[in-house]
């Protein structure tokens, strides 16, 4: 009897285990079904990234990041909601269900895959510095001893500890606060993605950008883990973003150039 009794006691566990991992993918795939229920996808962007998000002349969100999520809305039949998000809040934030989606030029790394699901590659950039127009510093081999200011929560400050372990790192909660630093001359340097950089540079011709790009950043959606109907939903955007050739119209319109690196397609 007691064998028996274990042997269903056994067979119990199993059959719930193995109901729960359909029962936690339902409840995340279950974001697709309240988008469209209530006819708005919720994204998280930041406010504070030219040209990828910022506000405006008119206090109006704006950018390349906005410009995407706003077409993918459009392929998924819903309006859009964009909700302000910095570095340290985009994963919170989403991890919460705060937002659906997070467009805020946020590397693709290991360490968040293990928190958050990822968009296929939608941009790919590169790390680089900001100085005066006066200033010697002509790259990283001139940083030593210099202070340099940095995003803090992001790629970009564990790599220019890394690439300049001499210079002093100075992490700001963000962009703005960066850009004024350097704009004051409280910091010799500012790092940042390149594009990034020069949107601050295009109405700021007392600033240059130097040297080589020390590293490759490339931009993901954020989606919460195991959320694969919606994460397939922004990849099919994405990808008919580019062969329409909306994804190059949109590039150009911000970076004022054709697309490095193609969007990655299936057939």
């Amino acid at each position: 009897m007691i064998n028996r009794r274990h042997f269903q006691l056994t067979a119990a566990i199993a059959a719930l285990a193995a109901l729960a991992p359909l029962g936690a993918a339902q409840a995340q795939t279950d974001s697709m079904s309240k988008i469209k229920e209530r006819g708005t996808i919720r994204a998280g962007v930041k406010y504070d990234t030219p040209p990828f998000g910022f506000l405006d002349d008119k206090n109006e969100p704006a950018g390349f990041d906005l410009d995407i999520v706003r077409k993918i809305g459009e392929k998924l039949g819903v309006k859009v909601e964009f909700v302000k998000v910095t570095s340290p809040t985009r994963v919170p934030l989403l991890v919460s269900g705060n937002v659906d989606i997070v467009a805020a030029s946020m590397t693709h790394t290991r360490e968040r895959d293990k928190a958050i699901d990822f968009s296929i590659t939608y941009y790919t950039g590169g790390q680089s510095l900001m100085v005066a127009s006066d200033s010697k510093i002509a790259g990283l081999k001139d940083l030593d001893g210099k202070e340099v200011a940095v995003q803090q929560g992001t790629t970009l400050e564990k790599n220019i500890a890394a690439a300049a372990p001499k210079a002093k790192v100075t992490a700001f909660k963000d962009y703005n606060s960066a850009w004024l630093a350097l704009a004051q001359g409280r910091v010799d340097a500012l790092t940042g993605s390149l594009n990034i950089l020069q949107g601050f540079l295009k109405d700021n011709p007392k600033f240059k950008i130097v040297g080589e790009l020390f590293s490759v950043e490339p931009f993901g959606i954020g989606i919460r883990q195991g959320d694969s109907e919606l994460r397939d939903a922004v990849n099919f955007a994405l990808q008919d973003l580019w062969t329409s050739g909306e994804y190059s119209a949109l590039y150009r319109k911000w970076f004022n150039a054709d697309p490095t690196y193609p969007i990655e397609t299936w057939p």
